[in-house]
């Protein structure tokens, strides 16, 4: 007897319980990595520019100017952070503003990690949803084989097929996840570096 070949559709649908769940995972990790692409854009350059503004400033002691410049960067965590530091009552103290520069730059690096915890969960659970179908998928198989009375691995071939399309695609969606949460990790780490160096450029003028 002649055998069709793989049908996609079909054989999503006939693996619901794992592929239905994986397709929406990977549409929610695609959403976190979009967010966080453009949460995270131009922040860099943005830092360099806002304290490269503030410098002279501060160094002439025109403080409330500073502070319009950091209120008109608000859009920025480095606004947020210079602004933290400046606008806070006994902040010419540089201890203290020095300790109000650690709380500011930790609040702005745990929000751009924001969402990110969806991607590492997406990235955990994946292979093991897709795991779970293919296992499902095999039993189907050999149930069907059984009911039929018939041998042969030609008789459960395309069942293991079909099964084995939902481990595909849960290690494709959780490499997917891994990869861009990995990248998240670690240029969320960069940005927290840029802060501090660029925080205590800001508070070695302040002490002039």
């Amino acid at each position: 007897m002649e055998q069709q070949g793989l049908n996609l559709i079909e054989i999503i649908h006939k693996g619901a319980i794992a592929t239905y769940p994986l397709i929406l995972l990977s549409i929610v990790s695609v959403t976190v990595v979009l967010e966080r692409l453009w949460s995270l854009r131009n922040i860099n350059s943005m830092t360099l520019r806002i304290t490269e503004s503030l410098l002279e400033p501060i160094k002439k002691g025109q403080q409330d100017l500073a502070i319009a410049i950091c209120k008109q960067n608000s859009h920025c965590p480095a606004g947020r952070i210079f602004l933290n530091i400046l606008d806070k009552e006994g902040s010419q103290r540089l201890e203290t503003a020095n300790a109000l520069a650690v709380e500011a730059m930790f609040e702005e690096t745990q929000s751009l990690k924001k969402h990110l915890w969806i991607l590492g969960t997406v990235a955990s659970s994946a292979p093991f949803i897709g795991l779970l179908g293919t296992v499902v998928g095999i039993i189907k198989s050999f149930e069907s084989m059984s009911i039929a009375g018939t041998g042969g691995f030609a008789v459960v071939a395309a069942g293991i097929s079909e099964a084995l399309v939902a481990t595909a695609l849960g290690l494709a969606v959780a490499i997917i996840a891994v990869i861009f949460y990995n990248y998240f990790q670690t240029r969320i780490a960069n940005l927290n570096g840029l802060f501090r160096i660029q925080v205590a450029k800001v508070l070695r003028h302040m002490s002039l």
